[in-house]
């Protein structure tokens, strides 16, 4: 991949800003305040500097030199993210599943890494928003009654704005988010001027005397310190849509000089204090305009939480897509919002399923230093495992020798070891939140991947080769009509059920007939030269294969007008199509059991409410007929 910092690099360095910084952008709302709570609320000199240091610190190794170096050239014909990591690694694909103990270890890891995001997607809004809603306790208390309401009032509307997309007011996210950086970059600077000698925190021994201080209780401070980076797996997540380039550009050129000056600020704001204040981050306010400035500043930190909560729903909604078409996802309707940006999608089912969950722990945590405590676990995992693949990575793909990669990797699985144990402290404190979401997402992929792969077994035990089926057209002098018929089907093999119970219950035959599959690809997208193959069988019978990279949107109209091209004789809009509508239902043969019976009743409900094929690939609900079965598993 190459970095794209071409003409309208200003531009794309203003969507990095508006797509992937929200959530690093907006994470000093709450860090300082959450870790200087976690000391016992300790603001002497000493414990301030050395919770600045380790911010600092942590901010240079994870997102400047671990993901802003290494793991963003880990990308997948351009994607980012860990399930284009683990596609990448592995090749794994319903139709050729990795073998051996490593790979299915691999497939392991990345699954369930990116099942955590979506715990994520439900922590980020609801303590984004509350974090900056909060300002007004501090402002004015008498209106703290309001902050909930308020925030729950924010969160339904963000969820409810998901259908109509973000294409236009996307174009306000990089500005706004430039407005944010520059005013929390700037605040930070004048309070530090007040105190400058907290510079002295960019010297490590501070961060490490205040961990050996703390003893057992740095496990506290770390898993603390953590919430400074919990946006960082978005700068690989959202490489895809906006590059390499400007991600690293408006991370070393913006982002972090904002980011330290407003931590530095808010250290220098603190000492001298007796007690902890209600949110230090209103302490960069210069004290003369504080009682008035801070209106402004709580509108403007909650613009820019939105836009971190808008960062990873959409986050989530590509993530879905991606699993979707790997095949470890039921089928889910979704919509693109953009006619010119392929990345503008929605999923209604994810959407109203987040919505309901991120109002639910708003109110049952009622305050952000409250969720604090069940933020942070789920990506501390991700992270975790994605080093695990990186390494896998470096050893693979990348052609690094195991003396250069295992130092590397041992580095940042020290790093990345201690924030996940520090954040395992968490789980009764709400850590559980996320993690059970993941869990719940992880079995269902693996159930949906189990259950595809028993009906393909199924499938296979009475399927005919082309040229037997062939034989049997002629030798049973199966009559043939005029037309058209074209036979979906998900297996990677030319005769479908759907065809041969066709030609059993209405003994003929178009004259033309098409069996089409499609093939999802570990690349995010295939060229149009590449788009199909054809293979022709005597007797009439063509197997066409639509290849789509797994960013995709599917169109088989279009797949089947190239086949046209190339000599297959089907005008897509005469033809007539025939998909299979399975029934999973219990096994009654004592036969090998092909999954157990928990995952095959969950399986069937997915696989009963799964999007119909004419929906998912833009086919002609007038000429598309579906043939149900019941298939025992």
């Amino acid at each position: 991949m190459t970095d794209r910092a071409t003409p309208g690099l200003t531009g794309a360095m203003f969507g990095a800003l508006g797509i992937v910084y929200g959530d690093l952008g907006t994470s000093p709302l709450y860090t300082m305040q959450t870790v200087l709570q976690s000391s016992g609320g300790d603001v002497s000199t000493n414990t301030v500097l050395g919770v600045m240091s380790l911010i600092v610190w942590t901010l240079l190794l994870t997102v400047s030199v671990k993901y802003g170096v290494f793991v963003m050239k880990a990308d997948n014909h351009g994607e980012g993210g860990i399930l284009a990591l683990t596609a990448l690694v592995t090749g794994s694909r319903p139709e050729r599943p990795a073998k051996g103990s490593t790979a299915a270890v691999l497939i392991g890891i990345g699954l369930f890494g990116g099942a955590l995001l979506y715990g994520d997607g439900i922590l980020t809004p609801a303590i984004s928003v509350l974090s900056a809603i909060e300002g007004i306790q501090v402002a004015t208390p008498a209106l703290s009654h309001l902050v909930m309401p308020i925030a729950v009032l924010i969160l339904v509307g963000l969820f409810c704005l998901q259908p109509f997309g973000t294409a236009r007011i996307g174009k306000l996210f990089g500005p706004i988010m430039l407005l944010w950086f520059v005013t929390i970059g700037g605040l930070g600077a004048l309070a530090l001027l007040r105190h400058p000698e907290v510079m002295k925190a960019v010297d490590p021994r501070y961060g490490l005397d205040t961990l050996l201080e703390h003893g057992w209780g740095s496990l506290a401070v770390l898993g603390s310190v953590f919430l400074a980076v919990t946006g960082a797996e978005a700068l690989y997540a959202d490489m895809g849509s906006v590059g390499r380039g400007p991600i690293r550009q408006a991370w070393y050129a913006i982002v972090l000089p904002a980011l330290l000056l407003c931590y530095a600020g808010q250290s220098a704001s603190l000492i001298g204090l007796r007690k902890l204040p209600e949110n230090p981050f209103y302490g960069i306010l210069p004290p003369a305009i504080a009682s008035w400035a801070i209106w402004p500043m709580v509108v403007l930190a909650t613009l820019a939480t939105i836009i971190a909560s808008q960062a990873i729903i959409t986050g989530v909604f590509s993530m879905t897509r991606q699993a979707m078409q790997l095949g470890w996802f039921p089928g889910l309707n979704i919509r693109q919002t953009s006619d010119r940006e392929y990345g503008q999608i929605y999923v209604p089912t994810v959407n109203w399923t987040m919505m309901l969950c991120t109002v639910a722990i708003a109110v049952a945590f009622g305050k952000a230093s409250n969720l604090s405590g069940a933020y942070g676990v789920a990506i501390a995992t991700t992270m975790l495992l994605t080093t695990v693949l990186l390494f896998d990575y470096l050893r693979g793909p990348a052609g690094w020798s195991l003396a250069a990669a295992l130092p590397l990797a041992a580095f940042f699985l020290f790093i990345d070891l201690s924030f996940f144990i520090a954040n395992l402290l968490k789980f009764l404190d709400g850590g559980y939140v996320p993690l059970l979401a993941g869990l719940l997402i992880f079995l269902t992929m693996t159930t949906w991947r189990q259950g595809i792969a028993g009906l393909k077994v199924r499938a296979d035990e009475h399927r005919p080769s082309p040229n037997a089926f062939v034989q049997h057209l002629s030798d049973s002098r199966v009559p043939r009509v005029p037309g058209t018929i074209v036979f979906l089907t998900r297996n990677r093999e030319p005769i479908p059920p759907t065809l041969v119970s066709h030609v059993e219950q209405f003994g003929a035959l178009q004259q033309s007939v098409v069996i089409l599959t499609v093939a999802f690809e570990e690349r995010p997208r295939v060229a149009q030269a590449k788009r199909i193959t054809l293979q022709r069988f005597e007797g009439g019978v063509w197997y066409v294969v639509a290849h789509y990279g797994f960013v995709e949107i599917p169109n088989l109209t279009g797949a089947l007008q190239l086949a046209h091209d190339e000599g297959c004789p089907i005008v897509p809009g005469d033809a007539l199509f025939i998909g299979a509508r399975d029934e999973v239902v219990r096994d009654r043969n004592q036969g090998v059991r092909l999954i157990a019976s928990w995952r095959r009743m969950l399986f069937a409900f997915m696989y009963r409410n799964a999007v119909h094929s004419a929906d998912r690939f833009m086919l002609p609900a007038d000429r598309f007929v579906q043939v149900g079965r019941q298939i025992g598993l």
